[in-house]
């Protein structure tokens, strides 16, 4: 059995690692060079959590952590490579992980934040969670930075659903403490709260709508840029 801390260092695969094309398109295989992972603008807008959820957000680099019989995993054998974190049966309880990035990037955010965002279910709910207290900071040198995954909700911001037409039915709210001890679903590093405005007349509420299949948004209000992942730590409490 492997021990409490999960190190990714992309020296020689993806490790099961994702882009997403955000609005139902499904995985991205990330780009892997000298031993990092980049992504590039223009990012896919993932519209799961507009108003009156928390927000809109650019899906960057993600970690699917769920259990082989709860997901196929060969549905992502074209985006990315095995997955370690879930071969080799590290803990889904994240409860005071210390999680450790090194990153770097030539990135304009346009007010937004880059952030870490947990998925689970939580008996029938899919809660969503973006770790706002603990933005992490993107400049043009390499920089290791650590975050606290407390059960403190101040640190917290749960992006609950828009209005209607989300991809999945059951998100929803639940306690971010219940969310952490067993992180089933996935941790991705995100951009978030996007400005969504669409370009020109919008055929209707654009909240309701989905941006980028119903209407354009205006690329002038979204980040751009180049964000680059070296190394990934978790150290579980657990």
């Amino acid at each position: 059995m492997p021990g409490k801390t999960y190190i990714e260092t992309f020296d020689k695969d993806l490790g099961g690692w994702i882009g997403w094309i955000a609005g139902g398109g499904g995985g991205l295989r990330l780009d892997r060079v000298n031993g990092a992972v980049v992504s590039r603008s223009p990012w896919g807008i993932d519209v799961n959590h507009g108003p009156p959820g928390a927000g809109y957000m650019h899906l960057i680099f993600g970690l699917p952590t769920l259990r082989p019989d709860k997901y196929p995993y060969e549905r992502l054998a074209d985006v990315t490579d095995a997955n370690r974190y879930v071969l080799e049966n590290y803990p889904t309880d994240f409860t005071n992980a210390k999680f450790t990035v090194r990153v770097r990037g030539d990135v304009d955010l346009k007010g937004t934040q880059f952030l870490l965002h947990a998925q689970a279910d939580v008996g029938p709910i899919r809660t969503n969670w973006a770790l706002t207290g603990q933005p992490i900071g993107v400049t043009k040198e390499w920089t290791e930075q650590t975050l606290h995954l407390t059960p403190d909700e101040s640190q917290w911001t749960c992006m609950g659903v828009r209005k209607e037409g989300a991809d999945c039915d059951a998100y929803g709210r639940a306690p971010i403490a219940d969310a952490l001890r067993d992180l089933n679903i996935n941790v991705i590093l995100v951009i978030g709260m996007l400005d969504v405005v669409p370009v020109g007349p919008c055929p209707g509420d654009p909240h309701v709508l989905k941006a980028g299949k119903d209407y354009f948004a205006d690329r002038a209000r979204l980040p751009e840029g180049e964000i680059w992942l070296d190394t990934v730590k978790i150290e579980f409490a657990q």
